[in-house]
């Protein structure tokens, strides 16, 4: 995505929240407080692994509710943009489900398929060294985002107490069990959408359909949504990964898919290239297939003014973060439309992370079980919360959603004197 986009998601975010904000009667001072990052880390770090410097970001952008919380991405395309969209996003997301965090993210520019394991691990190593100063249990605590995972978050977690002198589990979240992670983590994102989906169903059933499901990405969150969805009776008839998509109306066995894709890790239109059942389509073009949910867990900016009109489905759940722009937002509510919005949806990941984070300070761990029933409780406490307030003032999800989270930060700030 290019710089003018990303500037653009951030300005619309921002319009967004001091809207709700001044519709809220907050201030100026405080809605310019939670509008603004706290501190930006903008730095280029040297990785002797890969002989050169590779510029490394964490933006903290409000930490009035609790300790800065957020993701680490390694992408070619992350830039400060991206970075300081993703933070504000966050912020919202942890202050709408009621979790005691702010919102942060980081990132490393960089394409992890043009690197090996020990490279990896190299950059992985070096983010951690070079900002030991801005991250900590009650300070800021990182989480893998798109392509970092459990592995990833192990380098950082070591690097982190190698260079600081002390144990510190709840520094990251994200991690393998074997390390403090949370039972439940892996999945949390993709069922905690389910969740807030299944409950939009209950308010308007009308909306499920046939229960034929589109999902754009089949990566950690597309592909457990397919799976728990299959479980659930949906029936899974387009998904895709980076090399293009695949649609069948007659669905496909996502289960097998799953096991096929990281047995034989090759891609879903070579996995089906003999199969003249199933159309092999683009990712662009999945997007506007008959379907009754369409679920973007890929990247942001999916769905825009050019494409927003042809969407067949009745109901978007968005599983990624910012796959809707301004523009296509109109156009759907305008076509009667329902959307999830993203830090709604997807909140669940975070959510599991705070869990990780209260279990790695008690030094006591929750089974399955627990973990999923907190989930499904607070996903479903804050999907209720959102609908009534957009039955009550006739709004869209999104901008109940905003004015639940605005509403919650902003009085935190307040609180603290800023106003």
């Amino acid at each position: 995505m290019n710089t003018e986009k990303k500037e653009s998601i951030y300005k619309n975010i921002q319009d967004a929240i001091a809207k709700a904000g001044e519709e809220l009667g907050f201030s100026k001072e405080t809605i310019n407080n939670i509008t603004h990052p706290y501190k930006v880390i903008d730095i280029s770090v040297m990785v002797p692994e890969l002989g050169k410097e590779v510029d490394m970001y964490r933006v903290q952008f409000n930490n009035a509710l609790g300790p800065y919380k957020g993701g680490i991405r390694f992408h070619p395309d992350v830039d400060l943009d991206e970075v300081k969209t993703l933070a504000i996003t966050m912020m919202l997301k942890c202050s709408l489900v009621g979790i005691p965090l702010g919102g942060a993210k980081g990132g490393a520019t960089i394409n992890p398929r043009d690197y090996n394991d020990k490279e990896i691990e190299g950059v992985a190593r070096a983010w951690a060294r070079s900002m030991s100063d801005y991250i900590g249990v009650d300070q800021d605590i990182p989480a893998p985002d798109v392509n970092t995972n459990g592995q990833t978050m192990s380098y950082m977690l070591d690097e982190y107490e190698k260079t600081v002198g002390r144990s510190e589990p709840g520094v990251i979240t994200g991690k393998p069990l074997e390390l403090g992670g949370s039972k439940g983590r892996t999945e949390a994102t993709s069922q905690g959408g389910v969740y807030s989906l299944l409950k939009i169903l209950e308010f308007k059933p009308e909306l499920a359909g046939e229960r034929k499901v589109v999902i754009q990405g089949f990566g950690n969150v597309g592909s457990y949504a397919a799976t728990i969805l299959a479980d659930e009776g949906f029936r899974i008839v387009g998904i895709s990964d980076s090399k293009g998509a695949i649609y069948k109306d007659s669905g496909f066995d996502v289960h097998a898919i799953q096991e096929a894709k990281q047995e034989k890790r090759i891609s879903l239109h070579e996995l089906f290239n003999d199969n003249e059942d199933v159309q092999k389509i683009s990712n662009e073009e999945l997007l506007i297939q008959s379907c009754d949910i369409l679920i973007p867990a890929a990247l942001e900016n999916q769905i825009t003014e050019d494409n927003a009109a042809d969407i067949q489905a009745s109901l978007i759940l968005e599983l990624a973060n910012n796959p809707t722009s301004t523009k296509a937002d109109e156009i759907l509510e305008k076509n009667n439309i329902i959307l999830v919005p993203d830090f709604l949806a997807n909140a669940g990941g975070v959510t599991v992370s705070y869990f990780e984070w209260v279990q790695n300070r008690q030094q006591y761990y929750w089974s399955a079980k627990e973990v999923d029933d907190r989930l499904h409780s607070i996903m479903v406490a804050a999907t209720e919360k959102v609908y009534a307030l957009s039955q009550k003032e006739d709004i869209s999800l999104r901008t109940a959603g905003f004015k639940i989270a605005v509403e919650r930060v902003a009085k935190a700030a307040e609180l603290r004197g800023n106003k």
